[in-house]
């Protein structure tokens, strides 16, 4: 192991063992008596009175309350999840948005969350002094921070983020103790995503419609994204075709500027994370390869919220993306 490595480590180590006290001291003062282990436990909240159950994560088995009053969520994934499901947390992870959480969520949701830091590197006190009776977020993001998560609260982690969007919903749900509540979200969605389908023609129409995602993002090349990814996913549950080079099982494929041609469909979506001009946004849409484009040309290249379309992973997402992918592909 590196001295950077076992510096981490032991950085880490002290941060769970002060947070376990944390933790431990919040159970002491807790009332209500309870035997509970009393971690994250709000105060005068009977938790043994409301019961258990055990979720199957990516950590394990862990055993979470029946009805978790103070949730804290670490990724976008999760807070979609929660407010879908009706949950408000009391703290999420910051997007690096100027509000601190995604634009497209309803604002009245969001308001009175605390911001507990950044995406997979949260305050780890900061969520500890919000005394949670639930985590949520990804081994992705927050496995190295399992130990001491699990020492605040009970931790629930998927392995993954993005493409596995629907089983991670379902995980989160199962956790919440919402489970009827994501029955019902998965039938509206599956019936906004045949009515958007009626919508463009039907499904012989809609299949022979090539849809090309370009992602401008600051700092790296140009993304066209695939199948295994989020969006790819809500495409192809629309019935939608995509262009050779992003029919591809994987996240995305990185072009440079001077590869724009391989974006080209019948229909294309951009967005930009980051500076516009430092993303190559501005460079590409006014080269002459750009306007080239079939989409470009026939006023069917569309600029699209990056923080709808490729941030903000989830249900609630998803319909808002139905419904510009049906006004868009349905204008004349």
């Amino acid at each position: 192991m590196s001295r950077s490595s076992s510096a981490r480590s032991t950085r880490l180590t002290a941060v769970a063992a002060v947070l376990l006290c944390t933790a431990l001291a919040t159970a002491a003062c807790s009332s209500g008596g309870s035997s509970d282990s009393g971690k994250g436990k709000d105060s005068g909240k009977d938790t043994a009175a409301s019961g258990t159950h055990t979720v199957d994560t990516a950590m394990g088995p862990v055993k979470v309350p029946d009805h978790p009053q103070r949730v804290v969520v670490l990724d976008t994934a999760e807070l979609d999840s929660a407010i879908t499901l009706g949950v408000k947390p009391v703290g999420a992870t910051s997007a690096g948005t100027s509000s601190g959480f995604l634009d497209y969520l309803p604002q009245d949701a969001l308001a009175g969350i605390t911001n507990v830091g950044g995406i997979a590197s949260p305050n780890l006190e900061a969520v500890a002094a919000l005394r949670p009776d639930l985590i949520l977020s990804s081994k992705v993001r927050d496995g190295a921070h399992y130990d001491a998560l699990s020492h605040i609260a009970p931790t629930v982690l998927t392995e993954s983020t993005g493409a596995p969007w629907k089983a991670d919903f379902q995980l989160h749900a199962a956790a919440l103790g919402r489970t009827a509540q994501a029955a019902q979200v998965l039938a509206a969605y599956k019936d906004h995503v045949a009515a958007v389908t009626a919508a463009l023609g039907g499904a012989a129409k809609a299949a022979a419609t090539k849809v090309s995602m370009v992602r401008f993002v600051e700092g790296a090349d140009i993304r066209l994204y695939g199948n295994a990814s989020y969006i790819g996913t809500v495409l192809k549950d629309v019935g939608l075709a995509r262009p050779a080079v992003q029919d591809v099982d994987r996240l995305d494929v990185d072009v440079s500027p001077e590869q724009i041609d391989k974006a080209d469909g019948d229909a294309l979506f951009y967005a930009t994370y980051g500076d516009p001009k430092a993303a190559k946004e501005t460079q590409v849409t006014g080269s002459p390869l750009w306007k080239q484009l079939t989409a470009v040309g026939a006023g069917h290249a569309h600029r699209v919220d990056d923080q709808l379309w490729y941030q903000g992973i989830g249900y609630t997402a998803a319909g808002k993306i139905l419904d510009e992918l049906q006004q868009d592909l349905t204008a004349k």
